[in-house]
């Protein structure tokens, strides 16, 4: 890790659904460049720590501190605001609006199309499809339109709930093709079903179980953990 503080730091994080306590006593860090791959079984709180990172869940205790910043008393369109960006992983686009428009949503701000040229020059087919209503592409496009509108709000740190679920082999490859261009110039936080891509993309890597993280390190130390296999088994 760097010497450098991390641009998200969470101490002692804990949430709960109503009675239900899904994370525990969670401490974490991400610095300001790179991607942070966290994998765990179905259940384990993975989404649920994104969604407490974002605000659209408020932790019964701990802090999250990004950018330098106390986050918890902070809504979600600040964080985002600040730099914190979302791509969830279900109901990412606008399904009645079309691809530019969808865009358009993400590049509030920007005063020529700049951005926008940069976000096609990286997803190709986005640009074949700007005219086509969102509701109608592939799962595969509709995840490149969702990164693609979040890019455009310039984050800092992006969070990405399972960019490759439900998407066409055939197009997963460009997925990760254009998270391994992007990992120089930005921090992302990635949740990711399919372990030999995400400890592949990624330099270090955490494994939830039952909302605690009990294995962390470099994404080849986390490979060669002997209990991984264990902690990821339905």
């Amino acid at each position: 890790m760097s010497d450098k503080a991390p641009l998200l730091m969470v101490e002692g994080l804990n949430v709960a659904y109503g009675r239900s306590q899904i994370l525990f006593d969670v401490d974490f860090a991400a610095q300001d460049r790179g991607i942070v791959a966290i994998l765990g079984r179905n259940g384990a709180g993975k989404t649920t720590f994104l969604k407490a990172l974002v605000g659209e869940i408020r932790p019964i205790s701990g802090r999250i501190h990004f950018a330098g910043e106390d986050s918890q008393d902070q809504r979600t369109e600040q964080r985002v605001r600040r730099g914190l960006g979302y791509v969830p992983q279900e109901h990412a686009v606008f399904s009645s609006l079309t691809v530019r428009e969808n865009l358009r949503l993400g590049a509030i701000g920007e005063r020529d199309d700049s951005a926008l040229d940069e976000i096609l020059h990286l997803f190709p087919k986005l640009g074949q499809r700007l005219g086509q209503t969102a509701g109608t592409l592939s799962g595969g496009e509709r995840k490149m339109l969702a990164i693609g509108r979040a890019l455009l709000g310039r984050p800092r740190l992006l969070l990405l709930d399972e960019p490759t679920e439900g998407v066409w082999v055939g197009l997963i490859e460009d997925i990760v093709d254009c998270l391994c261009r992007l990992a120089p110039r930005h921090s992302m936080i990635l949740v990711e079903q399919h372990l030999a891509l995400a400890l592949r993309l990624a330099e270090r890597a955490y494994v939830l179980d039952r909302g605690r993280f009990v294995v962390g390190g470099t994404s080849a130390e986390v490979r060669e953990h002997p209990k991984l296999l264990g902690y990821l088994a339905p």
